[in-house]
């Protein structure tokens, strides 16, 4: 399904090889289970960058390092409300991230206002808005 979705955009990607129901599970323990579309994204290709380079779509293991690190970071306690009811997965290549609520809700979260805006009600929604405007931000107003 999401190779079929991504098609259009396959010459301007650099996706990944699929993960393993392993990786995946191994992600998952460390931080909690993915949302079912992710999981399935992942399965297909693990990790997409578009042709700038941003990496919309980050690898299982990289989804599971940088939510521990989000997670346990003293300064972000300090800085920002807790990161413990989102599921980063992604970013725009400016510092902002891309993570799911408790639900398949995709939001922004600005890493200079700390504001976690909803930007798409699922993760196809995401990966074609990102494809469609690669290299813009297409989540700000």
């Amino acid at each position: 399904m999401w190779r079929e979705i991504i098609a259009p955009w396959m010459e301007t990607l650099d996706i990944g090889e699929p993960a393993s129901e392993d990786e995946v599970q191994t992600a998952e323990g460390r931080i909690g289970n993915f949302p079912q579309s992710l999981r399935e994204l992942l399965m297909e290709f693990n990790g997409a960058s578009d042709e700038y380079g941003t990496d919309f779509i980050w690898t299982a293991q990289r989804i599971a390092d940088e939510n521990v690190n989000f997670r346990a970071d003293r300064d972000f306690a300090t800085l920002y409300a807790p990161f413990d009811s989102l599921l980063f997965f992604g970013d725009n290549g400016g510092g902002d991230q891309f993570a799911f609520t408790r639900s398949d809700t995709v939001v922004a979260w600005d890493h200079e206002t700390d504001d976690r805006n909803p930007v798409t009600s699922s993760l196809r929604e995401y990966v074609v808005n990102c494809l469609e405007s690669q290299g813009g931000d297409w989540h700000k107003e």
